[in-house]
């Protein structure tokens, strides 16, 4: 981890039909793009596994209980805990700081220590993550199809994982930014795909959409179009919207002026056309809702419940187990807000 403690992960095993399948869950929590902010992160379990619990609650994708989860229950489930602060994708350091960014070995470092505990004869494999996890599972999904023999089945899920190289309110580049802060911190260009970085700059390459259209592996983009975290933290951040116009909008969408909400569907826009290529390609899944949310594959509420978000009427549990198990092609695209009453919004206090 960042302070120079071990990594780690968690493990429910699987049993009966699914003992021999393995659901990875890579966990998020955004990105420290200089040497203050990592520093910071040190203190804190996204920095050190000194502070990490020891145990988790496994629910949404992670749940052992078929009600909960109906396609992945009783598979090898595992979250492997994220103190890096690039994506699982840096490996360099700043000695002065007492900076470890090693996110590429404590993938690599896992990825070893679950084949000999027998991911290695796996029948099934899905390697998934949400948010920053999202992105890292974008990152290694070819890397971790490359892990198992042709056999095997295996795809990849990102949940809030498609970060856009969008304008902020103020026309500045505020997530860009941070991309670049994080790339050239931490070491990451040599550990990004070369499809990329052979025609565009690295910090061009930490951004999902010029790389999914590459991606060989099956893959799943599951995104609110109106992504939360992307709302507060790259679109109106404070720090673009200094007299806090935004403010508001930013922790309500109920809030939102007509003209605040005709700039989120300008940013919708770009994500429909970010995914424009990925999506013809039959073995890729889509599940873009028009909510206001963040990471809906983890919380029980929105993968799989009795009022869970529905595209279609399918809630997202069923379109990403339609997808793994080649039930049915799945590309969900809602209409724009406010069409869509299942959403489970988020609403952000003071």
């Amino acid at each position: 981890c960042l302070d120079g403690t071990l990594p780690g992960y968690h493990l429910h095993r699987g049993y009966g039909s699914g003992a021999n399948s393995w659901l990875i869950q890579l966990e998020g929590g955004g990105w420290c793009n200089n040497v203050r902010s990592c520093v910071y992160r040190k203190t804190t379990r996204r920095g050190s596994s000194k502070y990490m619990e020891k145990q988790l609650p496994f629910t949404g994708i992670l749940s052992n209980k078929a009600e909960e989860n109906p396609d992945f229950f009783n598979w090898n489930r595992v979250k492997a805990r994220y103190c890096d602060g690039a994506s699982f994708a840096g490996d360099s350091e700043d000695k002065a700081a007492q900076l470890q960014f090693r996110g590429q070995r404590i993938w690599l470092a896992a990825m070893e220590d679950l084949m000999s505990k027998g991911m290695r004869y796996a029948k099934q494999a899905l390697l998934s993550g949400c948010s920053a996890g999202g992105l890292a599972s974008i990152l290694h999904c070819d890397e971790f199809r490359g892990l198992f023999p042709r056999t095997t089945k295996v795809k990849c899920l990102s949940d809030a994982g498609l970060f856009l190289d969008a304008a902020d309110v103020s026309g500045g580049r505020t997530l860009r930014n941070i991309y670049s802060g994080v790339v050239n911190l931490q070491g990451v260009k040599p550990n990004l795909p070369r499809m990329c970085t052979n025609h565009l700059n690295p910090t061009s390459c930490f951004f999902p959409q010029n790389l999914i259209a590459s991606i060989k592996t099956p893959l799943f983009l599951l995104n609110a179009a109106y992504d939360a975290w992307q709302l507060q933290a790259s679109l109106a951040p404070s720090s673009a919207d200094p007299h806090g116009h935004w403010r508001q909008c930013t922790l309500n969408h109920a809030r939102c002026s007509a003209s605040q909400i005709q700039f989120l569907q300008g940013f919708r826009n770009q994500m429909l056309n970010a995914i424009r290529g990925f999506s013809s390609s039959r073995q890729n899944g889509l599940f873009l809702n028009s909510c206001f949310a963040h990471c809906q594959s983890e919380r029980q509420d929105t993968w799989f419940a009795d009022n869970s978000p529905t595209i279609g009427n399918k809630a997202i549990a069923l379109a990403v187990g339609d997808w793994y198990f080649d039930r049915a092609a799945v590309k969900a695209i809602d209409c724009p807000y406010p069409c869509d009453k299942t959403c489970h919004n988020l609403v952000f206090h003071e």
